[in-house]
């Protein structure tokens, strides 16, 4: 068959209108062009979600290479500030514009492109899956997590897996991702008595209790780094009270706090010592502290090893560039798929993800598939 064309793949993903749930004709126009492209596809619809999981070759084989990616894209944001159409996929001055071009349907296109071509000009000794998900930008319950949770079930796995978001800053072939930092959200509110400002003791105003949690918390210095990871941070995202009146002490206040944490921590350890911290503030305030934590995904690093090796070739020979192995940025499906193989992330420049005018360069889409295809190769060789 014909090369398939990641630009005009491209285009077409974007013009699918799927924002987080909804899958917008993504995953039907990818599974129609890989069932063309030889690919046996499954979708693994979860909760409302749509997945789908595609592979070429027998399952089971002795190698199998695999890509991870999504076709959900995050809201708009104010329409009206956007000066090209966010799903008309339109190219100007050598960039594709629209929703989702950049993070990451770009990414999408570019390793079904290569996988299609690859399997059939040189067909491998082993087997090709691409786990693609609609729900990466949500709550990811029931996206890549379901795709896994499928495999197991079906006796399907991966040797290897690249993700293919975006991990480049400013140039094409900065950085490798071979880990994420873990990161939690714990919310608390801080429950007191309302009253008169004038006559403070007929009240118990939980504002000093709620500073002094914040100011401890975040305060705290979690480490200085590790090998692969930078310092852990606790940030303040808000404290919430609602009171517009001037001679009222509140009977509440709300916190939230996010910690982004490197593999010296896990979520449960954190979880307990900021709990034994309210549980002592409560004590000295004669306060009642509540916490709630959401855990996003723990802290996880590759090893340096032959995955990151053979991309990290590949890369600099296609690009030029040395590309550094990092660890930055938020979190992936990549948290999911490590415990499952090894896995890294490549992918393009993501500078203008999530932003109004979201935008790609029409010369790194077909970049991008050199690569993955030349991944594909020598992975196989």
């Amino acid at each position: 068959m014909s090369p398939i064309d990641p630009v005009a793949l491209t285009a077409d993903l974007v013009r699918c209108p799927s924002v987080t749930p909804a899958e917008g004709g993504a995953l039907v126009l990818l599974e129609d062009v890989l069932t063309q492209g030889g690919f046996t596809c499954t979708r693994v619809d979860r909760g409302g979600i749509s997945n789908l999981y595609a592979r070429w070759g027998r399952k089971g084989a002795n190698r199998t290479f695999g890509f991870n990616g999504h076709t959900d894209v995050v809201p708009l944001g104010d329409e009206a500030a956007w000066t090209m159409p966010p799903f008309g996929a339109e190219i100007k001055d050598g960039y594709l514009y629209g929703r989702g071009s950049t993070d990451m349907k770009s990414g999408v296109a570019a390793f079904a492109a290569a996988a299609i071509d690859f399997v059939n000009e040189t067909p491998p000794d082993g087997a090709v899956v691409l786990a693609i998900t609609g729900d990466e930008e949500g709550d990811a319950l029931d996206g890549t997590a379901a795709l896994l949770d499928w495999m197991a079930a079906n006796n399907e796995a991966m040797s290897v897996c690249l993700v293919g978001e975006p991990t480049s800053l400013n140039v094409m072939g900065e950085a490798i991702k071979i880990g994420r930092r873990g990161s939690m959200t714990a919310f608390f509110t801080i429950t007191g008595v309302q009253g008169h400002a004038a006559y403070p003791q007929q009240a118990k105003n939980p504002m000093p209790a709620m500073a002094r949690l914040m100011d401890v918390l975040s305060s705290r210095v979690l480490d200085q780094g590790t090998d692969h990871f930078d310092p852990s941070s606790v940030q303040v995202l808000t404290i919430d009270t609602g009171n517009p009146a001037t001679n009222v002490i509140p009977a509440q206040t709300k916190a939230c706090v996010n910690i982004r944490f490197n593999d010296t921590h896990g979520s449960a350890g954190l979880t307990a010592w900021m709990q034994d911290e309210a549980d002592k503030i409560a004590a000295d305030f004669g306060l009642r502290i509540e916490m709630r934590v959401r855990v996003t995904g723990e802290s996880f690093v590759t090893p340096p090893g032959a995955l990151s090796e053979l991309v990290g070739k590949v890369v600099e020979a296609e690009t030029g560039r040395k590309p550094k192995l990092s660890t930055s940025g938020g979190t992936s499906d990549a948290r999911f798929v490590k415990s499952h193989c090894p896995v890294v992330e490549f992918g393009l420049v993501g500078k203008t993800m999530h932003q109004v005018d979201e935008c790609v360069s029409v010369e790194q889409i077909g970049q991008l598939k050199t690569i993955y295809k030349r991944i594909l190769t020598d992975y196989f060789a």
